[in-house]
Parts: structure tokens; C-alpha cells; sequence
């Protein structure tokens, strides 16, 4: 988890202080990914009984999110599969992470507990191929020796929408399993070759909930909320590694967030024994110049309090707050790129 020295707490609370906060300010809209839904719906919480002002967030996937910021409909998006530099430019957005968390695969098998089963890449993506189609099948069946593994058909749920949660979870198969990156591919939106469709991480967990035998995958802090039955993985050093924040936060410990464009790296599949191998962040994408600089003047005022005063929060729903020289950075491209129609910027920068 990021620790703030005392130093660095004081200067970004005074930061976020230093704003005045009308009494009756609008409150700030926002939409798309549902993989950090959790998180900001308690920030959110928090937020308005401190200062009044509420959070509209609607958790619709990545792929909405994004097609929302374009259509100028909220002042900010919300994606976990980052946009690349070109997209960014080309539209006049300015992109950033704000929190960290695990995704994890979640199945419905009666006796199975949390972390008894392990799955590795290779064998994840033969089951959401449809080429293993029973849960005692040989493959599962090797990596789980002492399990019990009944005879029962395995029922896959995947999103149905376009979510940053599939990119991510994509991603690690492509990088686990030749076949499912030549076949299948990374992307927000697939053409699954087998399952049951569901919409954001919420249907996903509900569906797998009501499934004997299904197989999903879904934010930890979702699969913790409905008490679901996660597996653990095999990460790239060959490791059983079960979802921690411990093991979110080595998986992201050695990113270079300033090496991609808008921070936008991805954390799938990192090295380190103790990396949980989905590790992904979530981002907010929001106008340099926008149409309506009061309202992304408030939103930013949010982020910079979640940053400030959010950590503790994050980790009670287990996920990973992003590192002191991360927030720092991106406070500072607030200062230099998010502008009103005069040029002034909308957050003042930090010392």
C-alpha cells in the first residue's frame, strides 16, 4: 500500500482544503467502468458527508465510459483498459490512474472454499475456449491433486459489455495460452467462443452465484462482497499465488507509470514470485479544455481527496492505492493541461 510520509499528507490535504466548496455545488457526473465501482461508491459516500457534494457514477463498463467522455454526456469517464497516446491527443483527453486492484477468477462448485482450487494461464484459457468442459478434467485435475473435483460440466460467464475487466483478463490468457492470443485476442469486447453473457462485474457475480458449476471472473472486492468462491493462480515464476493486496501491490510495485502515455500501464502478468498475475489499474479520462470547467474543476477536486484521504478505504475493499510519486505526477499534469476556455488552469499546482 502507498504510505504518505506526514510531509506529503499535509501538503496534498492542503491542496484539496485550499478549494472553497460552494454550498449547493452540482453534483459530479460520471460513468463506465464497474471494476472500481466498489471503491468509489465509499469514497463517494465519504465525500459528500464531508463536503456536500455527491458522486453520480454509473457503472456501465469501460466501454460505455469511454463512448460517454467522447459524447461530452459526463464530465468524466472511467476505464480499465487504458487509451493509447494517439487516441488521447487526437480528442483532447487527459487520462490517469487512480486505484489498483486484482482480478480473479470465481467459481460455483458445491464444497469448493475460497483458494482451494489453483488454476494457471494455459488451462484458464482451454476452459473459456470450451476446449475443457468438465471440472474433472485431467488439466484441472493435475494442478489439484488433493482436491475432490466432481464429475459436472462447467457453465463459463463472461461480460457481455465492453469492459476494461476483460481486456485485463484477456490479456493474461493471450500471454499464457498461443492459442487463445492467435484465436481469441485482447480486447475490451471479444468474440467468446463459449458461455453465458453477463453485463459488468455486478452480473458477472451474480450470475456465477446462481450457476452450479460456472466458472467467471470478476474485481476481488466484488468477488469478496458476494461471498464467491475465488481460485488461486500460477503466476509467470510459476508460483501459487492467492489475491491479496499484498500480492496486487508486487505485481505493481516495479511499473514505470511514466513510460506509456496517460500512466497507461498494464500490470497483467508481471514478474516477482509474489505477483498476482491480474493485476490491473483503473483510469479516469477527462477533457484538457472542457465545455464545462466548473464541473471538471469539481471533479478534480474529488480525485485529489480520494488521493489525499482514500487509502484507508481502498484497503478495507482490498484494493491498492497508487504509489506517492504516482499522485504527484499526475497532479502536476492537472495543473499543466486541464484548462477552462482562458487558459487557467483548473487545479493549482502543487510546491
Amino acid at each position: 500500500m502507498r504510505h504518505f510520509t506526514r510531509s506529503a499528507v499535509t501538503a496534498i490535504a492542503i491542496t484539496a482544503a485550499s478549494f472553497s466548496f460552494p454550498a449547493l455545488a452540482a453534483d459530479i457526473s460520471g460513468a463506465g467502468a464497474t471494476f472500481p465501482y466498489p471503491i468509489y461508491a465509499k469514497w463517494a459516500d465519504a465525500y459528500k458527508k464531508e463536503t456536500g457534494v455527491g458522486l453520480n457514477y454509473q457503472s456501465i463498463g469501460s466501454g460505455g465510459g469511454i463512448k460517454q467522455i467522447k459524447a461530452k454526456t459526463v464530465t468524466f469517464g472511467a476505464s480499465d483498459a487504458p487509451l493509447k497516446g494517439e487516441d488521447l491527443e487526437a480528442t483532447g483527453l487527459v487520462q490517469f490512474p487512480m486505484v489498483m486492484g486484482g482480478i480473479v477468477p470465481v467459481v460455483n462448485i458445491e464444497g469448493i472454499e475460497p483458494g482451494a482450487l489453483v488454476l494457471d494461464g494455459a488451462t484458464l484459457a482451454d476452459i473459456f475456449m470450451g476446449k475443457i468442459t468438465n471440472w474433472n478434467d485431467p488439466a484441472i485435475a493435475k494442478l489439484n491433486p488433493d482436491a475432490k473435483l466432481p464429475d459436472m460440466a462447467i457453465a463459463v460467464v463472461h461480460r457481455s459489455d465492453g469492459s476494461g475487466t476483460t481486456f485485463n483478463f484477456a490479456n493474461y490468457l493471450a500471454a499464457t495460452n498461443g492459442e487463445w492470443k492467435e484465436k481469441v485476442g485482447v480486447n475490451t469486447a471479444l468474440e467468446w467462443p463459449v458461455g453465458i453473457g453477463a453485463k459488468g462485474n455486478e452480473g458477472v457475480a451474480n450470475n456465477v452465484a446462481q450457476t452450479g458449476g460456472a466458472i467467471g471472473y470478476v474485481e476481488y472486492a466484488y468477488a469478496k462482497q458476494n461471498k464467491l468462491i475465488y481460485t488461486d493462480l500460477i503466476n509467470k515464476e510459476g508460483k501459487k499465488v492467492e489475491p491479496t493486496a499484498a500480492s496486487f501491490q508486487a505485481a505493481a510495485s516495479n511499473a514505470d507509470w511514466n513510460s506509456v502515455p496517460g500512466y497507461g500501464v498494464i500490470l497483467g502478468d508481471q514478474p516477482g514470485a509474489e505477483s498476482w498475475p491480474i493485476t490491473a489499474a483503473t483510469w479516469i479520462v477527462l477533457y484538457k479544455k472542457p465545455d464545462d470547467a466548473t464541473a471538471t474543476a469539481e471533479a478534480l477536486k474529488f480525485f485529489s481527496w480520494a488521493y489525499a484521504k482514500g487509502d484507508d478505504a481502498a484497503a478495507e475493499l482490498d484494493y491498492v492505492a497508487m504509489p506517492d510519486s504516482v499522485v504527484k505526477s499526475v497532479e502536476e499534469t492537472w495543473a499543466k493541461e486541464i484548462v477552462d476556455a482562458d487558459g487557467k488552469a483548473l487545479f493549482p499546482a502543487t510546491n
